[in-house]
């Protein structure tokens, strides 16, 4: 028996889970668990119609435990949480049961199997939200000023609309000069704007700021504290030892804007190193620094050739980028314009796998169809081959797969090897702020589409190209986004901490360090208690991982929220016979 009022929710998903689900079986089997006096289905959990019948069925049936049976936690804990909420009901006192990701879309080739997990699934929830307690959210005060890692155009963008917001700015980047590889660049797409101009403009915006300290040559190398109350470090003056100087502050929240790196192709590639063979971000400034027609070595350039995808979507070799890097169709169709804007009598060549243009850039590539160029898609098994002929001019064979594969050869002036981003080098940062990377070495936010800009480091938020490739505009748009979540935490003064954390028993603990040296975010430190030497974690730092409770050898460790005693009862709940 239980004393405790536990509603339970069990969700169709619209199908993608009663498709291979039985729910109806699924709420049969738990509606008699111990403490449960509300079990039901809903065709969407999450819609606002089934929200407002939980808060009704919490208020009427006095509901102090809350089991939602649906989704991935990842997109529905904080709707659920806040039903509760509004229901005055601990958040806390809510489970979320994952029976889609983790069993209706896991086990789709086995109705009976599935439908047997979810019970034991359910059962568990439960379980844990009978035992669960009233907590309440950590509050830390923050400091009204955000560190913004790397000067280029995302983070000068984002150090100006900081300060425009009464938040003060320091922005730091690692080379002598603002502005990244944007301040190189003459006009870009999709605006036509100007590189240079727009870098310029920017840095004068940062100069009439006084709440902005741009600091050049300089480094983020070391960081302690938690989200509100950072305590830094930064290097200044670069790695050469003279005339370094180390500054400390403390910042509320962490923006990292670090940008990219151009792909370097290796010697041979798509016959890369031949004369005349050049990337995209060469054969860029080699348009960027031209008026009129395109001269090379004093030869006027007639005939060019582009090779898409020269670095992305690979499937062999060592490391491969296996990714597509999205700008490149985009920029590389926008510099055949801007060629055969300055000569009308250029021939131009596309040799493409696929062409991504995507959303409204499919405009440039009718654009450059309309002027001329020339597109051949070829099969990636089969590449171009492109060399170099006696008279000085570069030969490129391909078969073109719009043609019935049809051995075409193409003499040109210019191969332009259409490259794509790569992730910066940043493992002194990366050690610095413990940021996770995604498969594609870029940083990784939380969630592409939810949580766009955050990270798993609360308070460090990441944006433009250094989580993926972008766009000038759409890393201006991330930049943005990042200084909204940063504002919305300093500017009110304080921040609420998820109390999900370790505890430590100090009657029970008997220091031995095998917690401090588990846990990767340094959030136990060790204290004195009595006249001896105990464990204390910092709820400030810990992120409720858990990885220091089942270390400690005297049992002094839990985690709230899921003690041992919630753990093993899940445990059983998982095992009991279904009948």
């Amino acid at each position: 028996m239980s004393d405790r009022r536990i509603g339970v929710y069990i969700c169709h998903c619209g199908g993608n889970i009663s498709d291979y689900v039985d729910v109806e079986k699924v709420r049969r089997a738990v509606q008699d668990e111990p403490g449960v006096v509300v079990a039901k289905t809903a065709m969407f959990t999450c819609s606002d119609a089934t929200q407002q019948e939980m808060v009704q069925d919490i208020e009427e049936q006095q509901l102090d435990g809350l089991v939602v049976a649906s989704c991935s936690p990842k997109l529905h804990l904080f709707t659920f949480r806040e039903v509760a909420k509004r229901a005055g009901l601990n958040p806390y006192q809510y489970t979320q049961v994952n029976v889609r990701e983790q069993c209706s879309w896991t086990h789709t080739d086995d109705y009976a199997g599935a439908t047997a997990k979810a019970i034991r699934l359910v059962r568990g929830g439960i379980a844990r939200t009978r035992l669960t307690e009233p907590l309440q959210p950590i509050k830390i005060d923050t400091v009204p000023r955000v560190l913004v890692v790397g000067a280029g155009i995302a983070g000068m963008r984002a150090a100006v609309g900081l300060a425009d917001l009464g938040l003060a700015v320091l922005l730091i980047e690692r080379e002598p000069v603002v502005g990244g590889r944007v301040a190189a660049w003459g006009a870009m797409y999709p605006h036509g704007k100007n590189g240079r101009q727009l870098i310029a403009r920017l840095n004068e915006e940062i100069k009439q700021r006084e709440n902005i300290t741009l600091f050049t040559c300089a480094e983020l190398v070391e960081k302690s504290g938690s989200i509100g109350n950072f305590n830094i470090k930064i290097r200044v003056g670069g790695n050469s030892g003279q005339g370094q100087e180390i500054i400390t502050a403390r910042v509320g929240s962490i923006i990292v804007a670090t940008g990219f790196d151009n792909y370097q192709p290796v010697a041979g590639e798509y016959g890369y190193g031949i004369d005349g063979v050049l990337t995209l971000a060469e054969y860029k400034e080699l348009l960027d620094s031209t008026e009129g027609k395109l001269f090379r070595h004093g030869r006027e350039i007639k005939d060019v050739v582009y090779v898409y995808c020269v670095g992305s979507r690979q499937q062999s070799g060592e490391n491969p980028n296996r990714y597509c890097s999205r700008y490149c169709c985009n920029a590389a169709v926008h510099a055949s314009i801007e060629a055969v804007d300055k000569n009308p009598g250029l021939h131009q060549y596309h040799l493409f796998r696929d062409m991504r243009t995507y959303g409204k850039y499919e405009l440039l590539y009718n654009q450059a169809r309309e002027k001329g160029a020339v597109f051949l898609r070829f099969d990636h098994q089969e590449p171009p081959v492109v060399e170099k002929m006696a008279d000085g001019k570069l030969m490129v064979k391909v078969r073109d797969l719009l043609t019935y594969s049809e051995q075409i050869d193409i003499a040109a002036d210019v191969v332009v090897l259409v490259t794509g981003m790569v992730p910066r080098d940043n493992g002194s940062l990366v050690d610095v702020l413990k940021l996770p990377l995604g498969q594609d070495k870029f940083f990784n936010e939380i969630h592409p589409k939810l949580r766009p800009v955050e990270t798993v480091v609360d308070g460090v938020f990441i944006c433009g190209a250094c989580q993926g490739p972008k766009n000038s505009s759409e890393s201006v748009a991330s930049a943005l986004s990042a200084v909204t979540q940063s504002a919305s935490i300093l500017k009110k003064g304080f921040v609420e901490l998820e109390p999900l954390i370790a505890q430590v028993d100090p009657e029970v603990c008997r220091w031995c360090g095998e917690c401090t040296s588990a846990c990767p975010y340094g959030a136990i430190e060790q204290v004195q208690y009595q006249g001896r030497a105990v464990a204390r974690v910092n709820e400030a730092v810990c992120k409720g991982c858990g990885g220091c409770a089942p270390l400690c050898p005297a049992g002094a460790i839990d985690l709230k929220g899921y003690t041992d005693e919630q753990m093993k009862s899940m445990i059983d709940a998982f095992l009991k016979e279904i009948v």
